[in-house]
């Protein structure tokens, strides 16, 4: 069997599968018994390419659109020498009412077609502003009323969704199951065939038990199903949560993308994504990837002279203000939106794997209900033939057939496991619940199962290894290395330095930086901005700076966004003296190559000599080896006229100091990562930082060993492919790496190692890696919406301890499955023979079609909703890892499967066999009392079978059993609705009520079963 999955079924990959391998397996699966469930939570293909056919169409009429407003732009003012036309636009009355000078038509067509005439008309940005009755420095006013207003108005910024489905089109859709309807018609004719036999109520006993056993089977898995559509839900609310910058009442404040209204400040940066059309306001180097709406890869510069900022658009360089002008519906992005179909998420190989096995017992069991069949048809035409009523036939006679069919039906209503696809989905959705609550968004289910077959970790220092909490705790400035402490910043330092140093120092921290100081709504400073922003502008606040003061003295002409390429940082600003000056800041090693003066004790600009850049590398490698983050400072000064589209200086700097920033390891990374290595999974930091800070990190961590290597990002990317497969399996350390290298040491990992990569990212450029890795997982907080988008798995807080929980979670499900699968073949195996050699030899089959349907509802709903909802322990994390090539149906699971069926299988032909004689039957009821006693039996095989499936290895299993209560919940009903099935619903389940003894001996036998699955668990197999 294994072999056979591997063969057709295994092409499908957890991302990024090709649409020939999803198509293939999907021809290959035949007795499907109910499409519409079975292939609820796979892709649909065909929905998809329509919907990629119309998403070209719209990208390209809007690329037209856009080339031609500009082309007639340009016309127009060539045309008109610079006079504009007089304004004829008249405001509609609404907005007119409300208070505005502009309505959202207008404001929708200047952004959308790209405008420039119209928005001059309109008075540029400021005169938009005005008519929103807006402020581009304060924002709007948090007036609950006027904000209502606004949002009658111009709207909401949320997209038309598709109705929730309710809970009856899940009934109707198990409904559609086509053995099912094959039964209920058998239903029918029996109800109406016994009616007209025996009358009202006896004969319709038959017909009405089999009807009451479907509609039972349907509502139960509806609600199964339902439940699990209300999880998907809330778990699409939360990948939906994004929280944006704004400017309101003039303080800078976090709001919901859906609370942002026409007017509204918001601050962009690179990695986030434009949450509404609107129009630039002021910002430095932005490049907009606008390809998800025009198709064009190329990134679109927005500036002043092209100041349009489009919905679902994504900012790939750059920072800058927006004023919103349309949200929601309205944008060109919503509109987009509404004529798309969503064709689904890929189906994960666990998804694929389980439609093969049951595309594979589904014709074993179509093979066995029509021998079954035959052999019961041919019993009763002999017995016909023999006694020469050929064509004479009675009610009972076709009733008696119409019970073979039905029998024949439903065994392979219970051969064909339908629920053991839809069982991973139910394993996955309940994974994803309970992760969330452990701070992890799984945003493909794909992901959260293929986390647990993961044999490397390739995680960030900064923030994931860390606590992202920084603070400035050295400095090297005038040749001078000063402790800096917490007290010392609260009471103000006092620096052994000349004030000129110390006003070159304040002037580079507080106008080089994407951080701000604002006043909060309590009217107290707050400062904003990345962790390492916030450490140095609160430093340059502890030296008795003025954050805006500073920023007033000087002209910002020109900002070079900080990258992870160039690991740099720069401005340029004009003095208020006259001239030009720029200030950069960045990795230590390249800013201080770019230096060739520096600033000694004195205070004094001097060359720098080889000694002395000698001694400032020895001041980095100690501070980098107390586990400091150092970032060097640097200025130089430019005489020439200097304009924003010139490049900033690379060389010439005089280097300002040396500043070592503590961020200190995460409680319990230590500990996560041995848990790593006991679970067979490597653990390596990739970081952007100096290789000491790295390597005393990496210790402190538990990740760097006595036989690991540590190396830099270029001296990586020389390597051969020889000397990288050498390297790779003891990298434990790469140091002064770029994204591509994180995304080479991903693909080599997965290529030539062979192993199933999990990589953590944060930034744009991460994107490659998170995309090219087997599970990519972006960081929640200090991740940007790029990474976000391009991750599988979002650790809200950043924290490595949470990845470990995902690997926990993702082998839960594996085995999860994997328990599933193995009660569920076991009931198939011996639920099959017996029938069918009870057919052959007896003549009739010991379980009708009620009881099978009942068997059928333990097996698959139920089973799955106990088996599959099992929550991870501590030993899952002391095996070593399934990884890329490990067997699904192991040996393990065939010992326990086949040992399991044989018990029950001798003592069912027991019973069958000898039953009689065993419990003193006799009498017309004894046929019917014994059926009802293998009908037990076997019922209560399978709820102890169903425990001792808790564990595949461990001869205990009970323990931890009351702590699931989905598991005791569902053993409990089952017992329950046994007891009335046999006590009470004799005529309809054909059964007969049994005494208190043959209750205790066949629960007894039962019982058994799980001291024998003790004892063949002792049986040593290969563990694959």
């Amino acid at each position: 069997m294994e072999n056979y999955l591997n063969e057709s079924f295994s092409g499908v990959r957890p991302k990024n599968s090709s649409e020939e391998a999803l198509r293939r397996w999907r021809k290959l699966c035949v007795l499907v018994k109910n499409p519409k469930r079975r292939f609820r939570f796979t892709a649909n293909l065909s929905k998809r390419s329509e919907a990629e056919a119309m998403k070209k169409t719209n990208q390209e009429k809007l690329r037209i659109a856009v080339l031609v407003s500009k082309a007639a732009l340009q016309f127009i003012q060539a045309a008109s020498s610079g006079i504009l036309p007089r304004s004829e636009y008249i405001v509609s009355d609404e907005a007119q009412a409300a208070g505005f000078n502009i309505d959202a038509e207008e404001l929708g067509s200047v952004v959308e077609d790209h405008d420039s005439k119209k928005l001059k008309l309109h008075g540029g940005i400021e005169g938009i502003a005005s008519k929103l009755s807006t402020s581009t420095e304060n924002g709007l006013l948090s007036d609950e009323d006027r904000l209502k207003c606004r949002q009658d108005v111009f709207g909401i910024n949320k997209f038309t969704e598709r109705q929730p489905r309710s809970f009856w089109v899940f009934v109707w859709e198990a409904l559609q199951d086509t053995t099912l309807m094959i039964l209920a018609a058998c239903a029918f004719v029996s109800l109406v065939v016994g009616i007209l036999m025996e009358g009202w109520p006896k004969g319709a006993h038959d017909g009405l038990g089999i009807l009451a056993s479907i509609f039972l089977v349907v509502f139960v898995t509806a609600t199964s199903d339902y439940r699990q559509s209300l999880q998907f839900k809330d778990l699409d609310k939360e990948k939906k949560k994004i929280l944006m910058q704004v400017t309101r009442n003039g303080y800078r404040q976090k709001i919901s993308i859906y609370d942002l209204l026409p007017g509204d400040i918001v601050h962009l940066a690179i990695g986030d994504q434009v949450p509404a059309d609107g129009l630039f306001v002021s910002g430095f180097s932005v490049l907009i990837d606008e390809s998800s709406l025009t198709g064009e890869s190329e990134p679109v510069p927005v500036n002043c002279e092209n100041p349009f900022l489009l919905s679902g658009t994504k900012v790939q360089d750059g920072s800058c203000k927006m004023l919103v002008t349309t949200v929601g519906m309205r944008t060109q992005w919503g509109k987009l939106l509404a004529t798309l179909s969503e064709g689904g998420d890929d189906e994960t190989p666990l998804q694929v794997k389980l439609n093969g096995v049951a595309t594979i017992i589904g014709k074993i069991g179509l093979i066995f209900a029509v021998v079954t069949f035959a052999v019961l048809s041919q019993r009763l035409l002999t017995t016909k033939y023999q006694e020469g009523k050929c064509f004479s036939w009675s009610g009972d006679d076709a009733l008696e057939m119409l019970e073979y069919f039905a029998i024949a039906v439903t065994i392979v209503v219970v051969a064909v496991p339908e629920g053991l696809p839809l069982a991973v989905t139910l394993s996955l959705a309940f994974a994803m619940k309970k992760m969330m609550n452990d701070k992890a968004l799984v945003r493909h289910l794909a992901a959260c199962e293929t986390m647990g077959s993961a044999t490397s970790v390739c995680s960030d220092k900064t923030g994931t290894l860390t606590t992202n909490h920084m603070t400035v705790v050295k400095v090297c400035i005038c040749e001078n290395i000063h402790d800096v402490n917490n007290s010392e910043k609260g009471n103000g330092m006092r620096f052994p330095f000349p004030d000129s140093v110390v006003k070159i120092v304040l002037e580079s921290l507080f106008n080089n930086s994407s951080g701000e100081v604002v006043l909060n709504r309590d009217r107290k400073l707050e400062i904003l901005g990345s962790p390492t922003e916030t450490a140095l502008l609160e430093f340059g606040l502890s030296l008795g700076g003025n954050f805006s003061a500073v920023r007033k003295q000087t002209k910002l002409i020109n900002i070079e966004p900080f990258n992870s390429m160039k690991k740099r940082m720069g401005v340029v600003l004009q003095l208020s003296g006259g001239g030009y000056r720029a200030h950069c800041k960045g990795a230590s090693e390249i800013i201080l190559d770019a230096c060739d003066k520096f600033i000694d004790r004195e205070g004094s600009v001097v060359p720098l000599s080889e000694e002395a850049a000698d001694k400032m590398k020895e001041t980095i490698k100690n501070f980098a080896s107390e586990a400091l983050r150092t970032l060097c400072l640097a200025y130089v000064d430019i005489n020439d006229n200097f304009s924003s589209t010139k490049q900033m200086p690379l060389s010439g700097y005089t280097c300002i100091g040396i500043v070592g920033i503590k961020d200190p390891v995460r409680p319990g990374v230590r500990e996560s990562v041995e848990i790593c290595r006991s679970a067979g999974i490597v653990v390596r930091m990739v970081t952007g930082d100096n290789i000491n800070t790295a390597k005393a990190i990496a210790r402190e961590c538990g990740i760097l060993t006595d036989g690991g290597l540590a190396i830099e990002g270029p001296e990586f990317r020389e390597k051969s492919l020889e000397e990288l497969m050498l390297l790779i399996p003891n990298l434990q350390v790469m140091a002064r790496s770029s994204p591509m290298d994180k995304h080479m040491l991903v693909k080599h990992l997965k290529s030539t190692c062979n192993e199933v990569v999990a990589v953590t990212g944060d930034g744009t450029n991460d994107a490659p890696a998170l995309h090219e890795a087997d599970i990519g997982l972006a960081m929640g907080i200090a991740g940007t919406e790029v990474a976000k988008e391009s991750a599988d798995v979002i650790i809200l807080d950043d924290n490595f301890s949470t990845i470990v929980t995902v690997v926990k979670w993702g082998r839960s499900v594996h085995i999860n499955i994997q328990k599933f699968v193995q009660f569920q073949l076991t009931v198939n195996i011996v639920a099959l023979i017996v029938n069918f050699l009870s057919a052959c030899f007896t003549g009739s089959a010991p379980l009708t079609a009620v009881q099978l349907l009942w068997v059928n509802m333990i097996m698959d709903t139920l089973g799955a909703l106990a088996l599959a909802t099992e929550p991870p322990n501590d030993d899952l994390m002391k095996r070593p890892p399934v990884g890329r090539k490990g067997k699904f149906i192991t040996n393990i699971m065939w010992r326990n499967i086949m040992g399991q069926a044989f018990y029950q299988f001798i003592v069912i032909w027991c019973l069958q066999t000898e039953g009689k004689s065993l419990f003193h039957l006799e009498g017309l009821r004894s046929q019917l009392t014994l059926n009802t006693l293998i009908f037990n039996t076997f019922v209560f095989c399978q709820v102890f079978n169903e425990i001792s499936s808790r564990e595949m290895e461990k001869i205990d299993v009970v323990h931890g059993i009351l702590q699931n209560y989905i598991f005791v919940g569902v053993v409990m009903s089952t017992v329950i609705f046994q007891v009335i099935i046999v006590q009470f619903l004799g005529d309809f389940a054909s059964t007969a009520p049994l005494t208190l003894w043959q209750w205790i001996i066949t629960v007894f036998i039962g019982f058994l079963s799980m001291p024998i699955a003790a004892l063949i668990k002792l049986i040593p197999v290969e563990s694959v």
